[in-house]
């Protein structure tokens, strides 16, 4: 899927919800289902700063694609970042850096988040795109 059917996906999947409990446990809900990061890559050098609640962020690179895996210790972010992994992982440099993450102002994500909340989610969002940028220069001096 691209990037884009991806998040009209979750658009979709929030846009069931009217009241914003129901999409905060649809959230929960996401971030629930999210593997569960291995130990080895819960480090400090991980750590997405900027972030009021732990948020761990891997990323390796294959054959021209990024896949990402995160953790975080508070639930609602967990969910946050299930969305961004969902979104971004298993794409490329180019497509990562390149695309426009609307699927978070459209379910609503922004204005019902904490500023705390969303400083963090900018901050998870920069940090995925800089491994993206890293991996692109990286794969373009190969």
């Amino acid at each position: 899927m691209t990037i884009e059917q991806l998040q009209e996906e979750i658009i979709d999947e929030f846009s069931v919800f009217d009241d914003w409990m129901d999409k905060y446990q649809l959230l929960i809900d996401m971030g629930n289902a999210l593997p569960e990061l291995n130990a080895a890559y819960k480090v400090e050098q991980n750590l997405i700063e900027g972030c009021q609640s732990r948020v761990w962020l891997h990323a390796e690179y294959n054959n021209g694609i990024v896949t990402y895996e995160a953790e975080s210790d508070a639930i609602i972010v967990k969910g946050i970042v299930s969305l961004l992994v969902r979104v971004l992982s298993g794409h490329t440099p180019d497509e990562i850096l390149d695309t426009d993450l609307h699927f978070i102002d459209e379910i609503g994500l922004t204005e019902h988040l904490s500023p705390t909340r969303s400083n963090g989610l900018v901050a998870m969002v920069k940090q995925m795109r800089l491994y993206a940028l890293a991996f692109k220069t990286r794969g373009e001096q190969a």
